[in-house]
C-alpha cells in the first residue's frame, strides 16, 4: 500500500501560511472564482482515467459515453458470441452494458471481464450446476433478484434474455460487493456462492484465490 504521509519539502513554507497571505491580498470572491477555473481546467484536459477493476468511480468528463460504447462493442466483436440467434444486435447490447454499469458506477470493462470468464459471451451457456446465460446466474438466485429489480419472473428461460441476464447479474454482483466490502471476496462469492464463502470466513479458512486471479487476467487482456 502506498504511503499516504505528506511529503515534507525543506525550504518551503507550509501551505497554510501561503493561503493566509493570499487571502489578505485577494478578495474571497476572486479566490472562489479562481478555484472554479482551476477545477474546470483540470476536468477539461484529463480525458483518460485508469480504472481499477470493481472500484466505483464517477464519470464527470473522464469516460465519454460514445467512446466507452465503441470500446465495449470492439470487445464483443472479438468473441464468437451466439447473440445473433437471440436476435440481439451487438450495438444495442453494448449500449445496455454501458448504461447498467453506469447505474452502479462500475467500469464497463469490469462487467465484460466477468462475462468473459463466466460464459465466454455465450448467451445460451449452461453450467454443470445449472447457472444460465451470459453472467451465469443460478435460477433460484435470479428469481430473488428479479423481484428486487422489478422484473416479472416467468421461469428460467428469461435468463437467456441477455438484457435481463446482465441487468440481474450486475445488480447481484453489486449487492455482494456491498455485503462483503471486498472485491476479491465478492467475486469469489459470485462464483462459489455467498453461503459457502461466509462459511469459510466464519471458520477462518482461506478464501480460494483462483477465481479472482482468472478475473484479473481477463480484465487485463480484454
Amino acid at each position: 500500500m502506498n504511503n499516504t504521509d505528506p511529503l515534507i519539502r525543506m525550504g518551503h513554507p507550509p501551505p497554510s501560511i501561503i493561503y493566509k497571505k493570499i487571502g489578505r491580498v485577494l478578495p474571497r470572491f476572486f479566490l472562489k472564482v479562481l478555484l472554479f477555473l482551476v477545477i474546470f481546467f483540470i476536468s477539461f484536459h484529463f480525458h483518460h482515467f485508469n480504472f481499477t477493476p470493481g472500484i466505483q468511480y464517477l464519470t464527470s468528463g473522464f469516460y465519454h459515453r460514445e467512446k466507452a460504447i465503441q470500446e465495449i462493442l470492439a470487445i464483443l466483436d472479438k468473441y464468437p458470441t451466439d447473440l445473433a440467434k437471440a436476435n440481439v444486435r451487438k450495438e444495442e447490447l453494448a449500449e445496455f452494458i454501458y448504461e447498467e454499469a453506469m447505474r452502479y458506477n462500475h467500469d464497463p470493462k469490469f462487467i465484460l471481464a466477468l462475462i468473459s470468464i463466466e460464459s465466454s459471451f455465450k448467451n445460451r451457456a449452461v453450467s454443470e450446476r445449472g447457472a444460465k446465460g451470459l453472467m451465469q446466474i443460478m435460477p433460484y438466485v435470479a428469481k430473488s433478484i428479479a423481484e428486487e429489480v422489478g422484473i416479472e419472473w416467468s421461469g428460467d428461460q428469461i435468463l437467456f434474455d441477455p438484457f435481463l441476464n446482465i441487468k440481474m447479474g450486475i445488480h447481484y454482483l453489486s449487492k455482494l460487493i456491498l455485503d462483503f466490502g471486498d472485491l476479491e471476496i465478492a467475486l469469489t462469492a459470485y462464483n462459489y456462492g455467498p453461503t459457502y464463502v461466509r462459511g469459510l470466513m466464519e471458520r477462518k479458512q482461506q478464501i480460494p484465490p483462483h477465481y479472482y486471479r482468472r478475473f484479473v487476467i481477463a480484465y487485463q487482456t480484454l
